[in-house]
């Protein structure tokens, strides 16, 4: 097998850590007036770190030849040649392996799963061999490797392939799991997790790469690089936060928008980052507007919402003056009917109707008392 990945493991030129400096952008720049598909976002940002970087490599089922099941490296194979744009066998146990002892020698892998619902199958390498190797070895190992590919549910693929596995890996330490949501997440997030000297479970969503969303011209800069564990206010508001991440982020700008219209003001926050988990600005936005309701595709039960709600009531439980709303996706595996797929997702009226229930309830004075 190694054979046929044709696997270099030194790097080219001898430079065995090279870690470029990153251009950090923490500012807004959702106002550009350019548009850009969330799949070129994140087909610009691999060409960009793959040019400036020769430690940096693709590698995973159809990434090369076929271009990509969903057409992310496209391009690639022709501009920097199978050595690093890898084609693999259909085993994801073998490629990740083979990715992390590749970090493990001081290459950059970005190792792409189909789905992340197969990263199943490389689960022991992604967290035994991946996320513990620092800190077993005492700080002599980094393991630069970016796992990614498209997360949680699509349309009609049924529940072996609908998970959401954010707090799956969200709960590991040693990994940083990122979720972008708009063009401007995919490229800043991915720059970052490829320059990260850590490893980093990138999760998309098949549903918006054909989403374009306007950058701005500091967005395609190929220096711009956006912070890790650093949430962003997509929207302000005075009266209930919102957070959410991923697809879910655009769910809650439309109940957002929906509960202006009844006098509501809900702030929202894309998540960008599970882990680490952006706290302090989750918890200032509550102590502003004293409600919570959490969004996600995941599993109701250990899930994202259920850690943000432990961190609000530890460290702001005392500004709430109604009980934090979760909305997640049904406890049950993904339904393959369009009508129970429909159902078993959060909708946008569902999280309306949680912000209505939050702003019209108050906690019970025995409660604080």
């Amino acid at each position: 097998m190694l054979g046929l990945l044709k696997l270099k493991f030194t790097n080219p030129g001898g430079v065995t850590s090279l870690i470029r400096p990153a251009v950090i952008a923490s500012r807004c720049y959702a106002t550009g007036a350019k548009e850009m598909t969330v799949r070129d976002a994140l087909n610009s940002a691999l060409d960009e770190e793959m040019s400036a970087d020769p430690t940096v490599f693709v590698m995973g089922e159809e990434v090369g030849e076929y271009q990509g099941a969903y057409k992310i490296t496209k391009g690639l194979l022709d501009k920097y040649g199978p050595d690093r744009v890898v084609d693999t066998p259909i085993t994801e146990a073998g490629f990740a392996g083979i990715g992390v002892g590749a970090a493990y020698h001081g290459l950059r892998p970005v190792v792409e799963f189909m789905t992340f619902n197969f990263s199943m199958q490389a689960i022991d390498h992604i967290i035994n061999s991946a996320a513990k190797s620092n800190y077993m070895s005492a700080g002599q190992i980094s393991v630069p490797i970016v796992f990614r590919g498209p997360n949680g549910a699509a349309a009609g693929v049924g529940a072996q392939h609908s998970q959401c596995y954010a707090a799956w890996f969200g709960s590991c330490p040693g990994l940083k799991v990122l979720v972008p949501y708009s063009s401007e997440d995919a490229r800043g997030l991915l720059k970052a997790a490829i320059r990260d000297p850590d490893p980093v479970v990138f999760l998309e969503n098949e549903l918006l790469y054909g989403e374009s969303f306007p950058v701005s011209a500091e967005v395609l800069d190929s220096s711009f690089c956006l912070p890790i564990g650093k949430a962003k206010i997509e929207r302000e508001g005075k009266d209930i936060t919102i957070t959410a991440f991923s697809k879910m982020v655009s769910y809650a700008l439309q109940a957002a928008e929906i509960l202006s219209k009844e006098g509501i003001s809900a702030e929202v926050i894309n998540l960008r980052s599970i882990r680490p988990l952006d706290r302090n600005t989750i918890n200032t936005s509550v102590r502003k507007t004293n409600r919570l309701v959490t969004v996600e595709e995941g599993f109701p039960q250990h899930g994202v919402g259920a850690e943000i709600c432990a961190s609000v009531l530890e460290e702001s439980f005392e500004y709430l003056d109604a009980p934090v709303e979760r909305i997640a996706g049904a406890d049950v595996p993904m339904p393959y009917a369009a009508n129970l797929e429909r159902l078993a997702v959060p909708q946008v009226e569902d999280i309306v109707r949680a912000a209505k229930r939050a702003c019209h309830r108050s906690i019970p004075m025995a409660a604080v008392a």
